[in-house]
């Protein structure tokens, strides 16, 4: 058994392409219109066949109010592995990525906060060796 496909919850899903694709730097995999939504996926460029990032649109009624406590709590939705937390931090603030957490020592991980413009709050990590 492997994770293939993951899903984050957005409230625009050509917006949470641009910003997933162009800022991000995922590569998109599949767009299928399914009605009023689509089967929208990205992958990351390093791993073209590796596990997919569903964009969903967040329709359903108890999707708003959990979004919107997790932000308010400061929780990240998910979490992505790079390289360097702190070039990563720099790469994107300068394409005016809105932080909420800087980069933080955790211990065996340093990780920073972002909001991805859809309605969710992503951390980003890197483990230290």
């Amino acid at each position: 058994m492997r994770i293939n496909l993951a899903s984050v919850l957005v409230d625009d899903q050509e917006k949470a392409l641009r910003f997933y694709t162009d800022v991000l730097g995922f590569v998109k995999k599949h767009d299928i219109p399914m009605g009023d939504a689509r089967w929208l996926t990205v992958v990351s460029p390093e791993e073209p066949e590796g596990t997919e990032l569903l964009l969903e649109p967040s329709g359903h009624p108890a999707a708003k109010p959990f979004k919107d406590a997790l932000v308010a709590d400061g929780i990240p939705w998910t979490m992505f592995a790079v390289a360097d937390v702190h070039a990563e931090y720099e790469r994107m603030r300068g394409l005016g990525v809105r932080f909420t957490q800087e980069p933080t020592d955790m211990g065996t991980v340093i990780t920073a906060v972002f909001d991805d413009t859809c309605g969710n709050l992503i951390q980003i990590g890197q483990m230290k060796s």
